[in-house]
């Protein structure tokens, strides 16, 4: 009986460069001319060699591609031999960045397959393709430049969905409006839901071996804490306090009239400057419900806000972290695209490793496609979430700028 062998993961030896097409065909038959340009990269963009290179390295032989007729070139450091891949053209070759830059942008906005191929040729399975593989890259790795821009402060919840017509959960990590971690958890359990996070973890400890956020904001499910307290045992717990609100706005049919002020009293406790004045305004508050006689406040409210007295603790220590957020709204503003992505396309159909690598494409997609011409405007001309963390870019093609990305080396 044969045993099924697990597949051997080949050690990544391709070196992606921001050429455009123009020099990159000048210079690639040329040693002196390649070799000063690949001197240039290496001073503006260390990041994207392997450490070896600083000892030295050689030009080898030049390949021509089959699919596209464009000549590969490889370099040996050491012993390893790296093919260098301009970024004008896509991973194994198969198209050219810029015609294929246009269809996937559609991606972000849901367009379906079928009509990006009569768009823009091919089939709707070489566009499935295409996004598989954008998810197979480091979602923290590529987005990320150096390791200073590693999230301190993330924000967690999951997004329930359908795969194959079952509730599976997408385990989400956000932060400084980019995804992190987008992965599928089968139920709501704790373990479950460790391991989906899990990846996250890995991806960081990847750049960082000792990383681990300073805070992370959840909506107060036991599972999601507990999960990221497994994951990162020094992590700091904030509550959510934007979720009280949610839930009496949720069932304010049942206390119409009392709605609008209690209200401006919450938000009122949201506003305090410090930890003693928001316990001070939660107090009063307490007391004014109490104290209401105009008609008995429903059992949700007291309920929800006897909750917030209770965790007043994990929800004021965000006032010990300035930075961190004191809401899930940076998850929730990007969990409502994921929820407008998912209904348009009637959710996962096929395996969890399918429905793993589609979402993480499109999450990929999320962070580096640009915003719209007044977010641009706003942020200086950086023209996605990536480049706003980053402060740069390799690239002003927002797809080149992820494939380079995506093959860095090195995180500083």
């Amino acid at each position: 009986m044969k045993r099924n062998k697990k597949p051997i993961q080949r050690e990544n030896r391709i070196i992606c460069l921001p050429f455009d097409q123009k020099t990159y065909l000048e210079t690639v038959n040329d040693a002196e001319k390649f070799r000063t340009k690949i001197e240039e990269f290496l001073n503006l963009f260390p990041e994207l060699f392997p450490h070896r290179i600083l000892n030295g390295y050689q030009l080898k032989e030049t390949r021509l591609s089959k699919k596209l007729s464009i000549p590969i070139r490889r370099i040996k450091i050491g012993r390893t031999s790296y093919t260098i891949r301009p970024s004008f053209v896509m991973p194994y070759m198969t198209g050219l960045t810029d015609l294929v830059e246009r269809a996937l942008l559609m991606r972000k906005y849901s367009v379906p397959f079928h009509a990006l191929s009569r768009s823009f040729g091919g089939s709707s399975q070489k566009w499935f393709r295409m996004e598989q593989n954008m998810g197979r890259n480091s979602l923290v790795g590529t987005t990320v430049r150096s390791k200073k821009d590693l999230p301190q402060h993330a924000v967690g919840d999951e997004k329930h969905t359908k795969r194959q017509g079952q509730k599976v959960y997408l385990a989400t990590t956000v932060a400084k409006n980019c995804f992190f971690g987008v992965s599928p958890a089968e139920n709501a359990s704790e373990p479950e839901l460790t391991k989906a996070y899990g990846v996250f973890k890995q991806e960081s400890t990847a750049i960082e071996p000792d990383y681990a956020p300073e805070t992370v904001m959840t909506d107060g499910f036991l599972a999601t804490q507990n999960a990221w307290k497994t994951l990162f045992p020094s992590i700091i717990l904030i509550l959510c306090f934007l979720h009280v609100f949610l839930k009496l706005r949720k069932n304010k049919s049942k206390f119409k009239k009392v709605f609008e002020q209690l209200s401006q009293k919450l938000w009122h406790c949201y506003e305090a400057s410090d930890k003693r004045t928001f316990s001070q305004r939660l107090r009063r508050l307490l007391e004014w419900c109490d104290s209401y006689e105009e008609e008995q406040l429903p059992s949700i409210v007291t309920e929800k806000l006897e909750k917030l007295r209770l965790n007043a603790a994990n929800a004021t220590v965000a006032y010990d972290y300035p930075p961190a957020p004191r809401t899930t709204n940076m998850v929730d503003r990007l969990m409502k695209r994921m929820d407008r992505h998912l209904f348009n396309t009637q959710y996962f159909h096929g395996s969890p490793e399918t429905a793993e690598l589609s979402i993480r494409g499109w999450a990929l997609i999320e962070n580096f496609a640009p915003s719209n011409p007044h977010t641009l405007k706003k942020h200086d001309g950086w023209q996605s979430p990536a480049e706003r963390l980053n402060q740069s870019c390799y690239h002003e093609s927002w797809l080149q700028n992820l494939l380079i990305s995506a093959r860095k080396w090195r995180y500083f």
